[in-house]
């Protein structure tokens, strides 16, 4: 066989992988044994006497996790929670001074809140509780609601 202007001799039948090898090996110059040789480990070769020979270990190194948001809606602020309340009274529906603590009297006074407005009182906020409370979103109503597991498992009738 001609390879590249170069003669190659096969010793054995080769398949696949071996004769591709082989045939590379001849295109650019080394000797089909030398290629052949390399394939196929020497019965006296081990994974010790390879490593020492020469080909040093590469040292590992670590990844790092990739930072991972949080899914979906985060739990107010102190501060957000405060305001909440403070709408909720201007709106009749909270009594007494804004604590900041997402209480009992806080989500009676949500529900009673969203049941004047004509929405389902769950006691949650909700985009469209924060805007009839004077909250306005610069995404809310850009996408439809994304389904939880929750939504998904919960009241289909």
């Amino acid at each position: 066989m001609r390879v590249a202007g170069q003669s190659v001799k096969r010793k054995a039948p080769l398949c696949g992988g071996a004769f591709l090898l082989v045939f590379a090996a001849a295109a650019i110059g080394v000797g089909a044994a030398t290629a052949s040789a390399q394939t196929q480990p020497s019965k006296n070769s081990s994974a010790k006497s390879s490593t020492a020979k020469g080909s040093a270990a590469k040292p590992q190194t670590r990844r790092r996790a990739p930072v991972r948001r949080a899914r979906g809606q985060t739990a107010p602020t102190a501060e957000r929670i405060k305001e909440i309340q403070a709408a909720l009274g201007k709106a009749g529906h909270y009594s007494g001074e804004p604590t900041g603590k997402w209480d009992a009297n806080t989500v009676a006074a949500l529900k009673q809140f969203q049941e004047s407005k004509g929405m389902k009182p769950t006691g949650k906020l909700s985009a469209r509780t924060l805007q009839e409370l004077g909250f306005p979103s610069d995404t809310a109503g850009l996408a439809p609601p994304r389904k939880t597991a929750a939504a998904d498992s919960g009241t289909s009738q």
